[in-house]
């Protein structure tokens, strides 16, 4: 019976300090950007692989750049959300509190996605829309974590953007979960 209290133990031991690890990621070091959880990703086999490199949709996409043209382009903050598919900590992102008429784009090509008007406070710390422009974003299945979800990526580069749930307010009942840092807000003159 110690054996067995034990093992059950050590094994709750070790299954908190994953979860932790995988919760609180690191900051870069001397950036301000808040850091990004990575993602686990399906793979060929129908298994999540943990630390797998994962990247974003696949295309083919109107806009395409070498992996080493991304990382140039991008903080390394929105290089691990919209290429690796992480995930930026909740009520890190001053998009969060945007309020002001105008478009949120993508960081990574500056592809329209949103209209300010379809934006909502869901309360859970990623700025939330009720609905995208049309032909702006597409969706895959994710199963990273243990779930079933569907990820929402940039209809141009294919960039993570976050997720859509079915919570979301009328008139469209979804509810577009998105990291802030994978997008840009350009106000409405």
């Amino acid at each position: 019976m110690a054996n067995r209290r034990h093992f059950l133990h050590a094994a709750g031991g070790a299954l908190g300090v994953l979860a932790a690890t995988a919760v609180f990621a690191r900051r870069d070091a001397g950036r301000d950007e808040p850091a990004a959880v990575p993602a686990q990703r399906e793979t060929a086999g129908g298994r999540a692989a943990a630390g797998a490199p994962a990247h974003a949709a696949s295309g083919p996409f109107p806009v395409v750049r070498s992996d080493a043209e991304w990382r140039e382009r991008l903080s390394p903050a929105q290089y691990q959300v919209l290429r690796q598919e992480g995930t930026e900590r909740p009520y890190t992102s001053p998009l969060n509190d945007e309020h002001r008429p105008g478009t949120f784009a993508c960081a990574g090509c500056g592809r329209a996605l949103f209209d300010a008007a379809t934006k909502f406070d869901s309360h859970t710390g990623w700025p939330s829309f009720w609905q995208p422009l049309a032909g702006a974003v597409g969706e895959t299945r994710d199963t990273s974590f243990g779930m079933v979800r569907t990820a929402v990526h940039c209809a141009d580069c294919g960039g993570h953007l976050g997720h859509v749930f079915e919570d979301g307010p009328p008139p469209t009942g979804l509810r577009y979960c998105m990291n802030g840092v994978a997008m840009t807000f350009e106000p409405r003159a």
